[in-house]
């Protein structure tokens, strides 16, 4: 790579972060992504972490800074690889999405979901399975602590933007004061096989009972730390400093064709916010 260029990039790179306030990052489509082939990424978290590298680096390499009046959002997305679903096929696709939260914030429930369709210009998401940030050290998850999110969920759903809505590592006893408490029942529930290698019997029988798909998943507890994130962030910006920026989402989408089973497209939406002073 030529050092001038690498420099010229770094520069526009450390003006767009100074003066913006809001980072959204779309990696584009991974399947199409060549780059991406050539080597396979142990684990989600090490997928994330390489789209965020190339994706920043990929953006501030093609594009200008202005010559005045910087945004207070920076929307850094790859136009050629977004995967933007036309009318016509949108019957016979199925848009799943799982959404991390790393803070406690309703809002962004709602801006995650909005920016997802419009992203990938749809109406609606055919399902969506939420991840909110794990409770304190010592403390077991509990109802209230998922309540505030499924609250949003469910007003997603109301408002269409949702089909169907579903949990993550849930227990038995826990999915059964979820599914009893919530106006929008779960419709499925995930469990990280890490974890237990054979699905726990009496979570199969509740769900069987009350018609919630079990799903298995190999996403660890915490998906992106914020260390990984501003190393990430770092990688893409030729080494810039950005311990001021912290990681709010990560939503993940797959685009499935239903007829044939097959992935047509998946890909991360990331937002990330700069710290008040």
């Amino acid at each position: 790579m030529d050092p001038q260029n690498t420099n010229t990039n770094s520069e526009a790179a450390k003006m767009w972060l100074n003066h913006a306030k809001t980072l959204r990052l779309h990696t584009g489509n991974l399947v199409n992504r060549n780059r991406l082939k050539k080597k396979c990424p142990s684990s989600p978290s090490e997928e994330l972490q390489d789209c965020i590298q190339a994706t920043l680096s990929d953006w501030f390499s093609t594009t200008k800074p202005p010559s005045k009046d910087f945004p207070d959002t920076l929307d850094c997305s790859i136009t050629q690889e977004t995967d933007a679903i036309t009318p016509e096929e949108r019957e016979e696709l199925k848009v799943s999405a799982k959404l991390f939260l790393c803070e406690s914030t309703q809002s962004s429930i709602r801006d995650a979901v909005e920016l997802a369709c419009q992203t990938l210009a749809v109406s609606q998401l055919d399902s969506v399975i939420i991840a909110p940030p794990g409770p304190r050290e010592g403390d077991s998850q509990t109802l209230a602590h998922l309540q505030p999110a499924w609250e949003e969920l469910e007003a997603l759903v109301r408002s269409q933007k949702i089909a169907a809505i579903g949990t993550s590592d849930l227990d038995k006893d826990l999915l059964e004061q979820l599914y009893n408490w919530a106006q929008v029942r779960p419709s499925s529930n995930q469990v990280n096989l890490a974890s237990c290698c054979v699905m726990p019997p009496d979570l199969t029988a509740f769900a069987k009972e009350f018609d919630i798909q079990l799903l298995t998943h190999n996403d660890p507890k915490e998906l992106m730390s914020a260390a990984t994130f501003q190393e990430a962030v770092q990688e893409g910006t030729q080494d810039l400093n950005i311990t001021d920026w912290r990681l709010e989402w990560v939503l993940r989408y797959s685009i499935i064709v239903k007829s044939r089973g097959i992935i047509k497209a998946k890909g991360y939406l990331v937002s990330a916010m700069k710290a008040s002073p």
